[in-house]
C-alpha cells in the first residue's frame, strides 16, 4: 500500500492520519514498511541560499508524534549538493543516501525519471530488503522525449478529428 498524507506536519487535521501511520508501522513491523517524508526546501533569493531548517523542524515534529522518516525527499527548484544532504542527514537522523532531491520538472511525466536519477527505488528496496533490478525506462524516456518535442498542435474545431504528434486519431 502507498499512503500519502497531504498537508503540513503539525496541522490538527492530519494528526489522526499520522497516528494511524504510526500504529500501522508498529503493527506490520518497521522492516515491512518505509516512511518517506516529502518537504519543501526553501530558497531565499535575497541571500541566494537554501534553508534546511523547515525540513529539520517538520521531521522533529514527526519524531515528536512517534514517526521517524526513513527517507527525506526535498522538493526544490534548485540542485542541492552533498553538503546540504549531509546537513539534513545529520539533523533528521537519516543516512545521507536517504536524502533525495526532487527537482521541479517541466512536465509531470519527467518526475519518475528524476526520481530514478536520484536512486529512490534503490533506497526503498534496500530498506525493505528487496531485490532491485535495473529498470528499463526506455519506453518512458521515449514518451517524455516525444511529449517535449511535439510538432503539431491539438485543435478543437468543427471537425471531429484531432491531430497529435504521434499520429492522427479520428473521433466518430
Amino acid at each position: 500500500a502507498i499512503i500519502e498524507v497531504g498537508g503540513t506536519v503539525g496541522d490538527i487535521e492530519s494528526q489522526p492520519y499520522i497516528e494511524a501511520i504510526r500504529q500501522f508501522q508498529h503493527d506490520v513491523g518497521h522492516e515491512n514498511c518505509i516512511l518517506i517524508h516529502v518537504a519543501l526546501m526553501v530558497y531565499l533569493p535575497a541571500s541566494e541560499e537554501m534553508k534546511t531548517k523547515p525540513i529539520q523542524m517538520s521531521v522533529k515534529e514527526l519524531q515528536r508524534l512517534g514517526i521517524q522518516p526513513d527517507v527525506v525527499v526535498c522538493r526544490t527548484e534548485y540542485e542541492i549538493g552533498n553538503s546540504l544532504k549531509d546537513k539534513i542527514s545529520l539533523f533528521c537522523n537519516v543516512p545521507a543516501s536517504h536524502v533525495v532531491q526532487n527537482l521541479t520538472v517541466d512536465m509531470l511525466y519527467e518526475a519518475p525519471l528524476a526520481m530514478e536519477k536520484e536512486h529512490l527505488a534503490d533506497v526503498v528496496c534496500e530498506k525493505l530488503g528487496l531485490d532491485c533490478p535495473e529498470p528499463d525506462i526506455t519506453e518512458w524516456q521515449n514518451m517524455v522525449d516525444t511529449l517535449k518535442n511535439l510538432d503539431k498542435d491539438v485543435t478543437d474545431g468543427p471537425t471531429p478529428s484531432m491531430t497529435w504528434a504521434c499520429g492522427t486519431t479520428t473521433a466518430t
